[in-house]
């Protein structure tokens, strides 16, 4: 199988490697304590949105892609860039119940993205091969919301020190900024469209 990728596929996987570094630095950070790896964090999945750039570059130039590029692509995107930085709120703090069920609730909008992307791809392209536009925010826009996430650390506002502090509903726990991930992920199961650059 391995003889069979392009090179825009190498890219990818580092990709992919970059968000699985990302969850074991949040992890990390779930032990130690020491914020460092909330950084490490954020720099790995921002690392993940430049092999995630240069794959499609890649492709484009060297006029190589595949139907398995793409399902890898998006596979990649979904760690990266959905579970990654889910986990990372988790990890500085938002692990109320209702915290998790919206952090749920933005990886499935994002894999649901992703699989609404690949099968209109075709046909938003019109049979030229390049899409012009997005449905729905593409899931890397979710950078935006771990560069918070470094601030947020940066300032010592994780844990009991969060944003917005928090809220108990039925004996349960709400962190208002975990509202930042649903915005996010009502965004991108939109109809709104986002030109292509």
């Amino acid at each position: 199988m391995i003889r069979e990728f392009h090179l825009a596929d190498w890219f990818t996987l580092g990709n992919a490697i970059c968000g699985i570094g990302a969850l074991f630095s949040t992890m990390t950070y779930l032990e130690t304590g020491d914020v460092l790896h909330v950084y490490f964090a954020a720099a790995l999945v921002l690392a993940a949105l430049v092999f995630d750039v240069l794959d499609g570059r890649i492709a484009r130039w060297r006029q190589k892609s595949s139907a398995m590029g793409r399902e890898l692509d998006s596979l990649a995107d979904v760690i990266s860039f959905g579970v990654a930085p889910a986990i990372m709120a988790y990890g500085v703090g938002m692990q109320g119940l209702y915290d998790r069920i919206v952090l749920v609730y933005f990886v499935a909008c994002g894999v649901s993205r992703l699989a609404r992307y690949n099968v209109t791809a075709e046909a938003l392209s019109e049979g030229t091969g390049k899409v012009k536009y997005f449905e729905g925010t593409p899931i890397p826009t979710s950078i935006l919301i771990v560069a918070m996430l470094a601030i947020a650390a940066a300032l010592g506002d994780v844990r009991q020190e969060l944003w917005f502090g928090h809220l108990q509903f039925g004996g349960f726990t709400l962190h208002p900024l975990v509202l930042v991930y649903a915005i996010s992920g009502s965004l991108m199961i939109s109809r709104i469209r986002i030109p292509k650059l």
